[in-house]
């Protein structure tokens, strides 16, 4: 009988036991593998402190006007704009677009459906199909709802909040990514 060899590791072919770990690693390493190219120092460096002066510039405002601008989905924003500017994701359109989907769908969630978790998930949902219809997804925009529905902001308020705190954070991006090492930023913008 042959042996099948799996990266070193021998399990016999008739082996259902091997047959199941050889399922198992495929799975781990299908799991495991890495998507991003690596990224340079440099660049790294500039997407962390792009991100540091663009919420400390957030929180700054947030400090003057007494308004709740620092919202949880605003740190995975800054991520997507600062660590990945050419993601269709990270685009000015896909970023207001979402925050105003996301706000939207909170408040009519919060009037068609009957129950606070209902109306949170069924919002969260909405958010998603509507972005997606309109090509203008952003992922950190899709927990607006749990926020909105966690009774910090809601309303009017949360839009201008979100609206605010990513139109900043869209504005630094702009002069950040202009700073060598260079990125094309919003992308298709040559």
């Amino acid at each position: 009988m042959s042996d099948e060899k799996l990266e070193g590791v021998a399990f016999p072919a008739w082996s259902k036991a091997g047959a199941r770990r050889r399922e198992l690693a495929n799975v781990i390493r299908s799991v495991t593998r890495r998507h991003e190219p690596p990224v340079d120092f440099g660049s790294n460096l500039k997407a962390g402190l792009g991100a540091v002066w663009g919420m400390s510039m957030v929180a700054y405002l947030a400090v003057l006007t007494g308004l709740p601008l620092l919202l949880a989905p605003l740190g995975a924003t800054a991520a997507l704009l600062f660590g990945q500017p050419s993601s269709p994701l990270s685009q000015p359109v896909n970023i207001m677009g979402g925050y105003l989907i996301g706000t939207i769908a909170c408040e009519l969630a919060f009037f068609a459906f009957p129950g606070e978790w209902v109306a949170t998930a069924g919002a969260v949902g909405a958010a998603i199909v509507v972005m997606r219809a309109l090509r203008v997804t952003h992922p950190p925009a899709g927990a607006l709802p749990i926020v909105g529905f966690n009774g910090m902001v809601h309303g009017t308020q949360l839009f201008l909040v979100g609206l605010l705190s990513s139109v900043i954070l869209i504005a630094l991006a702009l002069v950040v990514h202009r700073i060598p090492p260079r990125r094309e930023y919003p992308i298709g913008n040559k």
